[in-house]
C-alpha cells in the first residue's frame, strides 16, 4: 500500500509540473502520449487504494501563472473525460444525437460580448480563474470587435497556430518551441500585441457557453455564431450514433488528420450532445462534467528501433537534430526519422549516440516523434561547427521558453537566408515549381545552394538528388524541368525574386516602368545620391535609398551579374494602358465571375493605373466581392473602416468600357 501511495505522489508533482509548463507557455517537459499514460497510472493507483491524495491532477486543472489580472469565470471552463474506446464513445452517447468536432490542440480562451461590443478575453487558467488577456484581442485573428448580436454572449475557443505558420515562425525568427501549441501558449503571455501579431494565432469558436436566448441545439448554436461571423471549429451530426456510424465518422476524421486536410494541430476529436440541456445535466466528477462531452483520443501506435546517427538540420539561426534510427512500421507507414526539436529535448529524453534504443510514435497519426530512451548508448555530440558554412555554433537559452538550442553564429550562413530563396522560388518571383521551402532547406543543408546563381547548377546533383528520400528520379527530372523553363523570365519578377528590401512587386512595376533593368541596375550602382530614384511615383527617398545599397554592396551586384548569364530576361510593359483606376487601391475576395480568375481582374485594374492589395486597410479604396452581405473577414473590416464593398458588376459599369475591355485577354 506505501509503494502504491508513494508512487500516486511522484506521478502528482511529474504531472502537476508538466501541466503548469503545458498551460502556461514554457518548455515542454513531456509529451503528449508520456503524460496519459501517467496519468491513466494515477487514476488507476487511485480506483486500487480508494484515496485521491491532495493536489490530484484527476480532481483539477493546472494553475494560471501567466502575468497579468486574474479573473473568475462567468461559467467554470471544466475539462472532458477522455477515451480511446470507440465502444465506450457510443455508450456514453446512449443512443442520442450527438455532434463530433476537432479537438484542437492549442489554448483555450473565454471570450464575451454585450450590446455587440467585445468586452473582455480571458485564457482558461484552471477553469474557475483565468488571466484578463483583452488588450491582445485585436493581435489574434478571429476575435471580432463589434458583431449584430446585441445580447449578453458568451463563447470558448481553441487559439491555434497553423503548421505551416509555426514553420515559418521558427525560420523567421531566433525562437524554438517545440509544437504549435507551446508557441501559442507562450505568445498569449506576451504583453505586446504587435509582438503577437507576426504569429498569426488563429481563434476557432468550438462552443456558445451562453446567449440571452434559448437556443437548445448545440448544432443551431454554432449556426448562430457562423451567423454573427464567427469561423467556427468544423463539425458533423451523427444522428443515430451506434458503433457503424461512429466508426465511419471518426474513420473519415482520422483519415483528414492522416492526409492534413485539417492545417491545425489536434490531439482528438470532441464529441457533444446536439441537445445542449440534456449536456449541462450530467454530474461533475472531478474536473469533469459528466454529459458536457467527450474526448475521443486516438490509440498511438508505438515501436522500438535503434538510433543511427543525429543529423543537424540548418533552418533559419537554429541548428535542430534529427533523430535518424532504423526504418519500422507506423500507422501503415515507414518512419525512420523525426525531429528532436532542440537540445533541452535530447537532454530531457537522454539521447544519446549510435545504438540508443528509443521508441518512436506518429502523434496524433502524422508526425514522428520519439517518446522514451529505452537504454543509453555513449553521448549526444553537439556540433561546435555549422555543418552548412562551418563557422562556429553556440547553444542560446530562450529567455521566454528557457529552452536551449543550437545556433551559427555567421550572419552570413545560407540556411539564414531561407526565406529569401523561398521567395527567388516563389510563384511572384522565379515561378520554379516543385521546389519547396522544406526541399531548399535540405538542398542548403547539402551544400548545393548558398547563392541565387547555385539554383540553376543543381543538375549537378541530380544523381544524389534522386536518391534523398522522397524524391526518385521523376521528382528530380520535375525539378530540373522547373529549374530550366524559368530561365525565361521578364524582369518584374526576376527583381522582385531578388528580394530588395522595401521592394515588393508594386515597387519593382514602378521601377521597370521608369527604366529598363539593365539601365536601372547600372544607375542603382553608379548613384552617388541615395535618392536617386526618389522622383518615380511610389518610390520616394527611403526605398530609393533601399535599393541602391543593395545594388551597391559588391556582393550582392556580382552575384546578380552571375545570375543574369543563368536567365533570359524579357522587360516587361508596365506601363498603364489607360487611367481608369488611377489612384485607387483595391482589394478583392472571393470569386469573380466576369474575369478568367482574380489574376486577371487584378492585371486590368494595374493597367488602368490602380493598385491591388491583398489585405484590407484604411488605404483601401474599395473591396471587390460578389457576395456583398458575406459576414467575411475581409467584409466585416471594410464595413468597420467605412469602406464600400462593390460587386464586380458595379467595377464593370465604374470602371470598365465596352470598347476597352479586351475579350480573350481579361475576360
Amino acid at each position: 500500500m506505501e509503494d502504491k501511495l508513494s508512487r500516486m505522489q511522484q506521478l502528482i508533482e511529474l504531472l502537476n509540473r508538466a501541466s503548469d509548463a503545458y498551460y502556461n507557455g514554457r518548455q515542454e517537459l513531456m509529451t503528449d502520449y508520456e503524460w496519459d499514460a501517467k496519468f491513466d497510472e494515477l487514476k488507476r493507483l487511485e480506483e486500487e487504494t480508494g484515496q485521491i491524495l491532495e493536489d490530484s491532477p484527476t480532481q483539477k486543472v493546472s494553475e494560471d501563472t501567466t502575468e497579468g489580472q486574474k479573473e473568475e469565470h462567468e461559467f467554470a471552463a471544466l475539462s472532458l473525460a477522455k477515451t480511446k474506446q470507440v465502444s465506450e464513445l457510443v455508450k456514453w452517447a446512449e443512443g442520442k444525437p450527438i455532434w463530433i468536432s476537432w479537438k484542437l490542440d492549442g489554448l483555450t480562451l473565454v471570450v464575451t460580448y454585450d450590446n455587440g461590443q467585445l468586452t473582455k478575453v480571458v485564457t482558461r487558467g484552471n477553469g474557475h480563474i483565468g488571466t484578463n488577456i483583452t488588450h491582445l484581442a485585436h493581435a489574434v485573428q478571429g476575435i471580432p470587435t463589434r458583431i449584430k448580436y446585441l445580447g449578453h454572449l458568451v463563447i470558448r475557443g481553441e487559439a491555434v497556430i497553423s503548421y505551416d505558420d509555426f514553420n515559418q515562425f521558427l525560420i523567421e525568427s531566433d525562437e524554438n518551441y517545440a509544437n504549435p501549441r507551446n508557441l501559442a501558449s507562450g505568445s498569449l503571455s506576451l504583453k505586446d500585441p504587435e509582438e503577437v501579431k507576426p504569429r498569426h494565432i488563429q481563434w476557432i469558436p468550438f462552443t456558445l457557453v451562453y446567449m440571452d436566448g434559448n437556443i437548445v441545439s448545440w448544432g443551431e448554436r454554432m449556426d448562430f455564431l457562423q451567423d454573427n461571423g464567427f469561423a467556427t471549429v468544423e463539425h458533423e451530426l451523427i444522428s443515430l450514433p451506434d458503433m457503424s456510424h461512429v466508426e465511419e465518422a471518426i474513420g473519415k476524421w482520422t483519415e483528414h488528420v492522416t492526409s492534413k486536410l485539417n492545417p491545425f494541430p489536434v490531439d482528438g476529436l470532441v464529441i457533444t450532445f446536439d441537445d445542449t440541456e440534456l449536456a449541462a445535466s450530467g454530474s461533475v466528477t472531478g474536473h469533469h462534467a459528466t454529459k458536457a462531452g467527450l474526448a475521443f483520443k486516438w490509440q498511438d501506435e508505438s515501436a522500438q528501433t535503434e538510433l543511427q546517427e543525429i543529423e543537424w538540420s540548418c533552418a533559419a539561426s537554429t541548428i535542430s537534430p534529427v533523430a535518424i534510427f532504423t526504418p519500422v512500421e507506423l500507422e501503415g507507414t515507414t518512419v525512420k526519422r523525426a525531429s528532436l526539436c532542440n537540445i533541452s529535448e535530447c537532454e530531457r529524453l537522454g539521447i544519446g549516440g549510435k545504438g540508443t534504443r528509443i521508441s518512436v510514435i506518429k502523434a496524433n497519426k502524422i508526425i514522428p516523434k520519439v517518446i522514451k530512451v529505452e537504454k543509453t548508448v555513449g553521448q549526444l555530440e553537439i556540433p561546435v561547427q555549422c555543418p552548412v558554412c562551418h563557422h562556429d555554433t553556440e547553444i542560446v537559452t530562450s529567455q521566454n521558453s528557457g529552452t536551449r538550442t543550437l545556433h551559427c553564429t555567421n550572419v552570413d550562413c545560407p540556411a539564414k537566408q531561407l526565406k529569401k530563396f523561398t521567395r527567388f522560388v516563389s510563384k511572384e518571383g522565379m515561378n520554379i515549381d516543385g521546389i519547396s521551402e522544406q526541399t531548399l532547406a535540405r538542398f542548403i543543408n547539402l551544400g548545393w545552394i548558398s547563392e541565387y546563381p547555385d539554383i540553376y547548377h543543381l543538375r549537378d546533383y541530380i544523381q544524389q538528388m534522386a536518391r534523398l528520400e522522397g524524391f526518385g528520379e521523376r521528382s528530380a527530372s520535375n525539378v530540373m524541368r522547373s529549374v530550366e523553363k524559368s530561365r525565361n523570365v521578364d524582369a518584374v519578377r526576376l527583381l522582385y525574386a531578388l528580394t530588395i528590401p522595401m521592394c515588393g512587386i508594386d515597387v519593382c512595376k514602378r521601377l521597370l516602368a521608369a527604366y529598363p533593368l539593365g539601365e536601372l541596375i547600372k544607375k542603382a550602382i553608379d548613384a552617388t545620391q541615395s535618392d536617386f530614384f526618389a522622383h518615380i511615383p511610389g518610390i520616394g527617398p527611403e526605398k530609393s535609398a533601399s535599393f541602391i545599397n543593395w545594388f551597391q554592396s559588391g556582393k550582392n551586384h556580382e552575384m546578380v551579374k552571375r545570375l543574369l548569364e543563368e536567365v533570359n530576361v524579357s522587360q516587361a510593359d508596365t506601363t498603364p494602358l489607360g487611367k481608369k483606376c488611377e489612384g485607387l487601391t483595391f482589394v478583392i475576395t472571393g470569386d469573380v465571375h466576369h474575369y478568367k480568375n482574380r489574376n486577371a481582374l487584378k492585371a486590368y485594374i494595374e493597367s488602368q493605373g490602380g493598385r491591388v492589395a491583398g489585405s484590407v486597410s484604411g488605404s483601401t479604396s474599395f473591396l471587390i466581392n460578389n457576395d456583398i452581405t458575406s459576414t467575411s473577414g475581409k467584409n466585416k473590416k471594410a464595413k468597420d473602416l467605412g469602406i464600400e464593398i462593390i460587386s464586380e458588376d458595379t467595377f464593370i459599369e465604374r470602371y470598365v468600357n465596352s470598347d476597352t475591355a479586351t475579350e480573350g485577354s481579361l475576360f
